[in-house]
């Protein structure tokens, strides 16, 4: 991938119960600052989003929230960002933040990260895009659901080839590196059918 722009980040609402999981979002959210790619992510102030977004603003960056609007009425949208997008259901928040974003990043998180994750790599299965995934897999958080994955192989459900739709590293290095040598979509953003 030549040039990364911006960056949708799935991750949790809660913190976790590890620090390491807040402080890897702030890091990411400050490198992110740093090498000038906006942050796209669930609009929330809460959890692993609101760190990754306030350490992106804090430094100087840009984050992008895009929230359905039910949950922007319980009062958890982060409304210092430089974009707060309000939209009307979750099918819309998931297809617009896989239109603003260049590639996406899979940090820990709950059932609603997991959903997103795996819709997204569903869309690349089925040609809807062909942008970079990669799952931050830090300190082998992701494994269980890895080990699923090769489950549903040897029962025949998954292919080896849709091994291929997304990368696994174990830190932020690693997730930039994934990314730069990804190939160059060869979908014209009017063809993306996301």
């Amino acid at each position: 991938m030549a040039t990364l722009t911006s960056l949708c980040v799935y991750c949790g609402s809660a913190t976790g119960a590890d620090t390491a999981y807040a402080a890897l979002a702030r890091k990411l959210g400050r490198r992110c600052a740093a090498d000038g790619v906006t942050v796209v992510f669930g609009g929330g102030r809460v959890g692993l989003m609101g760190i990754l977004a306030e350490a992106a603003m804090d430094a100087g960056g840009e984050a992008v929230g895009i929230i359905p609007e039910h949950l922007r009425a319980r009062e958890v949208g982060y409304d210092g960002l430089s974009e707060l997008i309000v939209v009307d259901s979750m099918h819309t928040r998931k297809a617009l933040m896989a239109e603003r974003a260049d590639a996406f990043c899979v940090l820990p998180g709950g059932i609603g990260t997991l959903d997103e994750m795996v819709e997204i790599i569903t869309w690349k299965q089925l040609g809807l895009h062909d942008k970079p995934i990669v799952l931050l897999d830090h300190d082998g958080y992701w494994q269980p659901l890895l080990q699923l994955f090769q489950h549903q192989q040897q029962a025949g459900f998954l292919r080896p080839e849709h091994a291929r739709l997304f990368s696994v590293v174990g830190d932020l290095d690693g997730m930039f590196q994934a990314i730069a040598k990804a190939p160059e979509s060869t979908m014209a953003p009017s063809t993306a059918r996301i």
